[in-house]
């Protein structure tokens, strides 16, 4: 008898003239059955490599990060989260300064979520790495994560320890020596449901197909945009476009260069300078422009700025009545 995953790939497979992309609902199908381990391993490398020459949808995403987020087990107590922040490329250029935008959006009340990769390239700076420079902690479950954002605001947690059977297809990467579309969807968990999200890619037309699957999940507010260095981090050097969902309805946003010469990439890539600039003790102009940069698009995604003007303003705002002691009160 032919396995019952077989069919799925055979839409993708069937040649030129046979081969179909996956309804939403078909790749529900299919990722829940590899969720659930009814798939065999040949099986499962054959699927995602026949998606990852074709391209995914955003109906097939919609319909895999569904799946995904109906296999989450949820926390004993399911809190409140404004932001959930997705982080899985890590730094090489500049560092993560929107780990500091995190925070200030967190200083002023605002709940975030931050999830993505614990460790990877040794050529990269990943959050893990960056919150023990601040001196944070980060969360090992999702009962840790829901209780440190329910009391500081701010959780961060790796992809290990929210999904651990993404972060075993994530790690097929070095077998099969291709992203799949599990890159794609681990962006979109969002596991404590928060109304709005923001992500960073690096491929272009990603952030078109993270809009447009967002939409098709229903979801009601979301910035993604072609981030530094492929993370959820405005380059202020360079024009960003934003594409956004605002109560469901798409939109797309053009924001200017903050800058009118681009900045050299940073050598030192010293973590210890993020504490640094929050406590006011250096003046990095870069930095600086990426923090609030970035808050200001968040911001423009919350609906807490009509405007690019005005949620620039607004982020600038924030900075200036920051709590340069704040990072203290998460001590481990």
């Amino acid at each position: 008898m032919e396995h019952p995953f077989a069919k799925y790939i055979q839409m993708l497979g069937k040649g030129q003239r046979g081969a179909r992309d996956l309804t939403q609902q078909e790749a529900q199908q299919a990722m829940s059955m590899i969720l659930s381990g009814q798939v065999e391993p040949i099986q499962l490398g054959a699927f995602l490599m026949l998606m990852r020459v074709k391209e995914e949808t955003p109906e097939e995403v919609a319909g895999f990060a569904r799946a995904v987020r109906d296999s989450l087990r949820r926390p004993t107590v399911f809190p409140t989260v404004d932001l959930d922040w997705a982080s899985y490329a890590g730094k090489r250029r500049q560092l993560p300064w929107y780990l500091l935008s995190a925070l200030l959006l967190s200083n002023h009340g605002i709940k975030v979520l931050m999830h993505g990769m614990g460790e990877g390239s040794e050529e990269r700076i990943y959050i893990p790495a960056a919150m023990q420079a601040l001196g944070l902690k980060t969360a090992g479950s999702l009962d840790e994560a829901a209780a440190q954002v329910t009391k500081t605001n701010f959780a961060f947690i790796p992809l290990k320890a929210l999904h651990s059977e993404l972060d075993r297809m994530l790690g097929l990467k070095s077998v099969l020596g291709l992203r799949s579309p599990v890159h794609t969807i681990i962006r979109m968990l969002n596991p404590f449901a928060a109304a709005t999200s923001i992500m960073g890619i690096f491929h272009p037309g990603y952030d078109e197909t993270h809009q447009r699957a967002a939409a098709l999940l229903g979801d009601h507010n979301l910035a993604v945009f072609k981030g530094e260095g492929g993370e959820a981090e405005r380059n202020p050097d360079s024009v960003c476009k934003v594409k956004l969902l605002l109560d469901g309805e798409m939109q797309d946003e053009e924001w200017p260069a903050l800058f009118s010469s681009k900045h050299m990439k940073d050598e030192s890539m010293d973590a210890s300078r993020l504490a640094k600039l929050w406590r006011g003790e250096i003046n990095d102009e870069y930095g600086k422009a990426s923090v609030l940069g970035t808050v200001a698009i968040a911001l423009r995604a919350m609906k807490r700025a009509p405007s690019i003007v005005e949620a620039e303003a607004l982020a600038a705002k924030l900075w200036g009545s920051r709590d340069v002691g704040y990072l203290d009160k998460f001590a481990v």
